[in-house]
């Protein structure tokens, strides 16, 4: 098994094989708390003019540039998601849409030969089913600060899962000491930003809290995610 390292949005055009694609703060970080709450169908739109063209009786859950999208129902936001709790989103469709990770997506899924969503959340699950496919090349993309600045949350999330794959050595407290120094966890926790609550920090980095993959299909005419039971 070939592991690649890519990132940015020119690194989900150029991912081949099997591609994983990680959004640690905040996109895939919500949509595996999205699906254990209940959402029947999780739906990937980064076109917020196609978002509410096809919203139906769906929920619109999503920010662009960490900021809430007008008219949406909810925020990128793992802890505003956990509070809306079960009784917002079983049985529901929900369209997501956030800068980096939604938008990574497409590019992937246009020559890659499969696609998968990842975070600290779900990486021992997604490591588990790359496990069982064992394709000869795993791309690994940190989609980064919305696409075009590396972000140390995605990158080590990729060396947490290179080492998952491989044996490759991981140090998770040195990962957190660099990830929250960093500016992309300080504008949560060092303002008070109802947007941008601190608890998502807190929940970004949690590690193995599911046990499902996310694998993301083209299905009439959209993207969708879909969870792949791994034990």
């Amino acid at each position: 098994m070939e592991i690649r390292r890519l990132s940015l949005a020119a690194g989900a055009k150029a991912a081949t094989g099997l591609a994983v694609i990680i959004d640690v703060f905040r996109s895939f970080s919500s949509e595996p708390l999205l699906i254990h709450l209940g959402t029947a169908r999780l739906l990937l739109e980064n076109d917020v003019e196609r978002c509410f063209a096809r919203r139906g009786d769906a929920l619109l859950v999503g920010s662009r540039n960490e900021q809430p999208v007008p008219g949406f129902d909810m925020t990128n936001s793992p802890y505003r998601i956990l509070q809306a709790g079960e009784q917002f989103f079983r049985g529901r469709t929900v369209i997501h849409r956030s800068t980096s990770g939604v938008g990574g997506v497409p590019a992937a899924l246009a020559q890659a030969d499969e696609v998968l969503l990842a975070s600290f959340i779900n990486a021992r699950a997604t490591a588990a089913y790359i496990r069982q496919r064992n394709p000869a090349t795993v791309s690994l993309v940190a989609m980064g600060s919305r696409a075009t600045i590396e972000a140390p949350e995605d990158e080590r999330c990729a060396d947490y899962l290179e080492n998952l794959l491989t044996g490759k050595p991981y140090d998770h407290i040195a990962a957190l000491v660099e990830i929250l120094a960093h500016h992309n966890a300080r504008k949560y926790l060092d303002a008070d930003n109802p947007h941008l609550p601190k608890e998502d920090i807190i929940l970004c980095l949690q590690r193995d809290l599911v046990d499902f993959a996310l694998r993301a299909e083209r299905r009439d005419e959209m993207i969708e995610a879909i969870p792949i039971p791994t034990t």
